[in-house]
Parts: structure tokens; sequence; C-alpha cells
């Protein structure tokens, strides 16, 4: 049997081959855009990022909600036109809540290297001096802690 032949049937119960309802095509189509768009759909406004902590959690109680914030730095390295070896370091705002920021509190320590899930923020602020200042920052929905015990 032909894999398009075998492709438009399905199995019953008792093992017989049976002609399928929908063409292939039509099915395959329908659950490869039902794919994409789940896979897409979950890709929207997320990072993943593997680097190492700027600076122990800095931990704040609001009521029974906890926050930790920390920095981390990813870094990649390149030749330049001269051959020269060239690392690049870049520094991003983390901030994790709930539960996963005890595991913070408790865990990480500067310069541990960790994986993190999560999704871009963007916000703004008034300083005291009346500037206005915007900062970017990842909200965690996921951490790996890598490396062994430290």
């Amino acid at each position: 049997m032909s894999v398009e032949a075998f492709a438009k049937t399905d199995r019953s119960d008792n093992n017989r081959l049976t002609q399928a309802s929908t063409p292939l095509s039509l099915t395959t189509s329908k659950y490869v855009k039902q794919l994409n768009y789940t896979v897409m759909k979950s890709l929207r406004n997320s990072v993943q990022l593997i680097g190492r902590l700027g600076k122990d959690p800095e931990v704040k109680t609001f009521g029974e909600k906890k926050k930790a914030s920390f920095s981390i730095a990813t870094s990649d390295s390149y030749k330049n036109a001269k051959g020269e070896k060239v690392e690049d370091t870049q520094w991003h705002n983390i901030v994790i809540w709930g539960g996963l920021a005890d595991v913070a509190e408790k865990f990480l320590k500067k310069g541990q290297e960790i994986v993190i899930e999560g999704r871009l923020v963007h916000r703004d602020y008034e300083t005291d001096k009346g500037e206005k200042k915007f900062i970017t920052e990842i909200n965690v929905n996921d951490m790996v802690m890598l490396g062994g015990k430290q």
C-alpha cells in the first residue's frame, strides 16, 4: 500500500482499513494550522535567557506576596575585522513574584548561572526630581538553576 493510500485511511476497532472521510491534505492542513497557531501563540512575548546573576536577589514583601529582583548578564563573543576576540555582555533586569521569589531568595547568589523564561515588560516611572524614567524588565514564569551545589 502506498503512503498516500495509507494516509487516506484510518483504522477501525477490528483493524480493518476504511476510507477516511476527509482528504489527507485538508486534514493535515487543519492540524498543521492549529499546531502553528498554538506554538506561535505560546511564543508571543516570550523570552528565554541563560546568564549569571550580577548581584544577590533583592527581596521585598507586599502583604503576603514577595518580589525578588536582580540583574543577569548574558555574554557573547565574536571576532572583529582584525581577528581579535570581542566579548559583548548585555545586562537584563529580572523580576520574580510569589513562590518562585522565595526560591530565588533562598538559593540564588551573585555569579550563579541560571536559565529563565518569562515575558518582557516595559514601564515608566517618575523620580523624586520629576524626571520620567523608562525601564525594561523580564517577569519570570519559570527558572532553572544551573551548576552544582554552591
